[in-house]
């Protein structure tokens, strides 16, 4: 019973000193916060000066065009002459011959009524496909950017990561290099730290490549000049992915432009139908003419003429392939739905993995992803401590939240924070480095008992700070006094095997 009560109230001390890196360097990065380069301004000028986007404009200003073509009138012919007797040059025979003249005509074609206002609904239709092109390109262009931006930003992450650790690997090898030259630490230690430093100094050879190229992706997307810089991304944030599978196939199959663009083109198809259905019928010339007689009264001339629709298999023949343009574009629609829909559910997949892996990461303890033994983090405490002020304070706040719950946790609260600022004071890197463990443990063990104390049962609170606090416990599990196993071991017991 002592065993399972000592298990259930500690709070693994393994974890703590990753959260109290994660505070300190928290209260640093607020302390020094750069201009950032916002991602939705880099979006907007995307959106003004990306090559595709500007070409599919005018693509679309192109196709905008052609149905005013398509519903007007063909040109008219104009016809001049003469007709001559006796010489073969004009006015021969004009006033005595009632053949000779000289005069003009014009004619026009007229095609059968419906027929241009069918070519221009097919060129609609296919500029208000190409105004779809046009939100593609838009949404191909933002995606590329978002994915070039945020791994610009985890790129620029992994680098901080990198170069902290880097230091602390420094540090490390100081250490080994002094305990080596007294005769306190073996040579392959020291070896061991020259590589890690070595493997650690490639790994960010290979992030800052990869920012490099991350900075060129972006710079060809906002049509910016090669090497012109980007600047530091906003830091990355875990945002919520509530969404439903049934619901985003839905926004697609309604807003997708690719989808609109394809139901454009069937219209289309079908209006093209239409139309080699009506070249059944007629179309038709209007013709007038004026012809000078000379002393003879003028002659005038107008006709009508009709073109017959005979070649009725080479009709049939293109309203039977109208018929299968309508079809295939039907499956193309079909099959961009389907693709679509495909390529939806494995990013929403991968989407709502990534979020759980995310949010495992973020809560899991730091130690279980961290390179290196418990001294490279309570070096990389002292680190932090010593390095940027502004973390002292904003741990020392943490710790004030709790004062005057209990007399215990307020004196180890002053104790703590008098570390904490000895510390950061101190003009000895090698003695903090020496009590780096201790120093850690400590802060770490005021810090559970005040969150405890702040957010857990009281009776929880309670034994933890009688027994870490107080200091009724021993250096084993099992360890704790009889009468705090009789107060609290029921309740911890039953709290811990609730759902």
């Amino acid at each position: 019973m002592i065993v399972v009560l000592d298990a259930l109230i500690e709070v693994d001390m393994r974890v703590f000193p990753g959260i109290l890196i994660s505070v300190f360097v928290s209260a640093s990065a607020i302390a020094q916060t750069p201009a950032r380069t916002a991602l939705a301004d880099v979006i907007a000028e995307a959106l003004a000066k990306n090559p595709e986007i500007v070409a599919a404009q005018k693509q679309y200003d192109a196709a905008r065009q052609r149905p005013t073509q398509e519903r007007s009138l063909p040109d008219p012919m104009v016809s001049a002459g003469y007709s001559a007797n006796g010489r073969p040059w004009p006015g021969a025979g004009l006033g005595t011959e009632p053949t000779s003249n000289i005069g003009f005509m014009v004619s026009q074609e007229v095609p059968y009524p419906g027929k241009r206002d069918l070519r221009a609904s097919i060129a609609s239709r296919e500029a208000d496909a190409e105004f779809q092109q046009i939100d593609a390109a838009r949404l191909s262009v933002i995606a590329r950017v978002k994915q070039a931006y945020y791994r610009l930003a985890y790129a620029d992450a992994v680098s901080g990561v990198l170069a902290r650790n880097r230091d602390l690997l420094d540090t490390l090898l100081e250490v080994s290099e002094g305990r080596y030259a007294v005769g306190q630490a073996a040579q392959q230690d020291v070896i061991k730290a020259q590589t890690q430093l070595s493997i650690l100094e490639l790994q960010l050879e290979r992030v800052r490549q990869q920012r490099a190229t991350r900075e060129g992706e972006l710079n060809a997307l906002l049509n910016r000049p090669a090497g012109t810089p980007i600047g530091e991304p906003e830091d990355l944030q875990l945002t919520a992915f509530d969404h439903s599978l049934d619901a985003l196939i839905a926004a697609a199959n309604e807003h997708a432009p690719m989808l609109r663009r394809d139901q454009l083109m069937v219209e289309r198809s079908q209006l093209a139908v239409d139309a080699a259905r009506k070249e059944y019928k007629p179309d038709f010339a209007l013709t007038g003419g004026y012809y000078y007689m000379g002393a003879m009264p003028a002659m005038y001339e107008f006709r009508v003429d009709v073109k017959v629709p005979l070649q009725r298999a080479r009709r049939a023949a293109a309203v039977a392939e109208q018929l299968s343009t309508v079809d295939a574009a039907r499956s193309t629609y079909d099959s961009t739905r389907l693709g679509l829909q495909s390529r939806l559910e494995e990013d929403f997949r991968m989407a709502s993995t990534s979020v759980r892996l995310a949010r495992l990461y973020r809560e899991a303890p730091v130690n279980s992803v961290w390179e290196g033994s418990g001294n490279v983090v309570a070096l990389d405490v002292v680190r932090a401590v010593t390095r940027e002020p502004a973390s002292v304070a904003a741990f020392a706040a943490e710790l004030e939240l709790a004062r005057g719950a209990d007399r215990q946790l307020d004196s180890a609260i002053t104790t703590a924070i008098s570390a904490l600022q000895a510390t950061s004071a101190s003009s000895d890197p090698s003695a903090a480095q020496l009590g780096a463990r201790a120093f850690v443990e400590q802060l770490a063990t005021t810090l559970q008992a005040s969150l405890l104390t702040r957010f857990a049962p009281a009776f929880v609170a309670e034994a933890f700070v009688a027994s870490r606090l107080g200091g009724a416990h021993g250096h084993t599990f099992g360890t704790l006094p009889s009468d705090l196993v009789e107060a609290w071991a029921g309740k911890v017991i039953e709290r811990s095997f609730q759902a």
